[in-house]
């Protein structure tokens, strides 16, 4: 009996609106902004998950702004539905500075599950390169390359300019 119950529950919120872009930005923070529209939110995930793989990813708040004031270089991906929001309102700030490019996604479990995850994730720095090592696949490093080049320009698009 409480099996088929959790299973039908799980069942219609996936039929519901799992993938539902519109329903997640009902619960954005209002000072989300830039907000990834959904056809820029799939290439930044798609791009999460790349940079997970090759280990070039910086996850959480205490490891971007670290990486941050050490001058990596990369793209900043920020979840608009953390709460309280205060966690992360300086994160934008020390971009800025840095002349580093950010953007914000509508949820915070999307954007832990894109980095390859089973927790939530606040915010995530994309890193161009990989931190130290080898580079693996030649092909599948210029897959990402052209990943990373294609959600650099859309960000920097739909950035505010500072």
């Amino acid at each position: 009996m409480g099996k088929s119950k959790k299973s039908e529950v799980s069942a219609a919120e996936a039929s519901e609106g799992g993938d539902n872009y519109d329903a997640k930005v009902k619960f954005c923070s209002v000072i989300a902004k830039p907000l990834a529209d959904e056809k820029l939110c799939k290439k930044v995930y798609k791009l999460c998950k790349k940079a997970s793989k090759r280990k070039q990813i910086r996850r959480g708040v205490k490891e971007v702004v670290k990486a941050l004031r050490k001058n990596a270089k990369g793209i900043c991906i920020l979840a608009g539905d953390i709460s309280p929001i205060d966690v992360l309102t300086h994160i934008p700030i020390v971009c800025e500075d840095h002349k580093i490019q950010y953007i914000y996604v509508p949820s915070k479990e999307d954007l832990g599950a894109a980095a390859l995850s089973k927790r939530p994730t606040s915010c995530l720095l994309v890193l161009p390169k990989p931190i130290k090592g080898g580079d693996g696949d030649e092909a599948e490093a210029k897959e990402f390359a052209e990943a990373y080049s294609e959600v650099e320009k859309k960000v920097k698009s739909a950035q505010i300019v500072f």
